[in-house]
C-alpha cells in the first residue's frame, strides 16, 4: 500500500530554501497520480510545475495557498 506523502506546507518549505519569499514546493516525490496529472508530493498540476519557474513571487504564492488545501485523489 502507497502512503501518501505529507500535505505542501509553505513554512517548511522556507526552512528548506531561507531567504526565499516563494519558495518551490518541491520534496522530492516527483510522481504523477495519473487520473488527476497531479504530483503527489507537492500536489502541482502539471501546468503549475511547467510555469513555476516563470512566476512571480506573488503568482507562485497564489499556487502555495491552493496546494495547502488540495487533495491528491485516492
Amino acid at each position: 500500500m502507497s502512503q501518501t506523502p505529507e500535505r505542501p506546507n509553505l513554512a517548511r518549505a522556507r526552512l528548506r530554501q531561507p531567504g526565499v519569499a516563494a519558495p518551490s514546493p518541491c520534496i522530492g516525490v516527483c510522481r504523477l497520480d495519473e487520473r488527476s496529472l497531479m504530483c503527489v508530493g507537492c500536489r502541482r498540476t502539471l501546468d503549475e510545475i511547467g510555469a513555476w519557474s516563470r512566476l512571480d513571487d506573488a503568482a507562485k504564492l497564489a499556487v502555495w495557498a491552493q496546494l495547502e488545501t488540495r487533495e491528491v485523489p485516492a
